[in-house]
């Protein structure tokens, strides 16, 4: 397991995270710290040169592991479950255009807050919209050699897929190799009653990993017992990266990630993992 750090280009206005600015930048504070990897959440591929991100990630022997697209829903209302067909067709074109990016850099493609909002509207029909649209853009994805991961939220940011369970069912639904779970560490705390036992539920279908701690701060700030959390990782042999997508705090980006890497290459040498 290797370890890598979220970073955003600066119209983000999601706050869980360590770095929000000038990618290239980011990029650098991740190499000078240590982490193996960075992960991008990017509101519009078309506003950053991915040849220029390439470039650097090569010459700094880094790899881009992972593409966040909440932002789009975020800043722009963008959604999969939308009830206006029209806004779903703009969605799974933008979605493209994230997975485009993606395939740049052989990144996984992230559902996270995208998927959108129920607003009242009744389980099954939700779920069928979601189904319909992620198989999609999934297909789309698997044309690029892309994977697809669903990542559960907690309750209090969206009413829709709030646990693995909930996850792994519509991952089976969607019915594509190429879609898997991302779960995360802190929304885990929120809603699951075991963070290791849902780990080790979700198995084979654990494609991608993100950690915070138990106030969104950086890990060593709260209570998570990640020892125990990548001891279940080790279990079921996931060997992909930890990707920190924690606050700015206790003090600034570059504390925050700095005592996260820390915190977690210390235990991961412990582990020998």
């Amino acid at each position: 397991m290797k370890l890598a750090l979220v970073i955003s280009t600066g119209d983000a206005s999601f706050d869980a995270l360590a770095f929000k600015g000038d990618l290239l930048s980011g990029v650098r504070m991740a190499k000078e710290i240590g982490y193996d990897a960075v992960e991008i959440a990017i509101r519009d591929p078309r506003s950053v040169d991915v040849e220029e991100i390439k470039g650097l990630l090569d010459d700094l022997g880094m790899k881009a592991i992972a593409v966040g697209t909440g932002q789009a829903l975020l800043v722009e209302k963008l959604n999969m479950i939308d009830p206006d067909p029209e806004v779903r067709r703009k969605t799974v074109e933008r979605l493209k255009l994230h997975t485009d990016f993606a395939s740049a850099f052989g990144a996984f493609l992230i559902i996270g807050f995208i998927r959108g909002l129920r607003r009242g509207r009744s389980k099954e029909e939700v779920e069928e919209l979601f189904v319909s649209t992620c198989r999609e853009i999934a297909d789309y994805a698997a044309q690029k050699d892309v994977r697809v991961v669903i990542e559960p939220l907690n309750r209090y940011e969206i009413d829709f897929i709030n646990t693995v369970d909930e996850a792994l069912q519509l991952i089976n639904a969607v019915d594509r190799a190429n879609v898997g779970l991302l779960a995360d560490t802190f929304h885990m705390n929120i809603e699951e009653p075991c963070i290791s036992e849902s780990i080790k539920k979700a198995g084979e279908k654990l494609f991608h990993f993100h950690v915070a701690d138990s106030n969104r701060w950086a890990p060593g700030s709260g209570h998570l017992n990640f020892r125990e959390t990548f001891e279940a990782l080790k279990d079921i042999g996931y060997s992909g990266y930890i990707s920190v997508e924690c606050m700015p705090l206790p003090e600034n980006p570059r504390v925050s990630a700095e005592l996260a890497y820390r915190t977690l290459s210390n235990i991961l040498k412990e582990m020998n993992a």
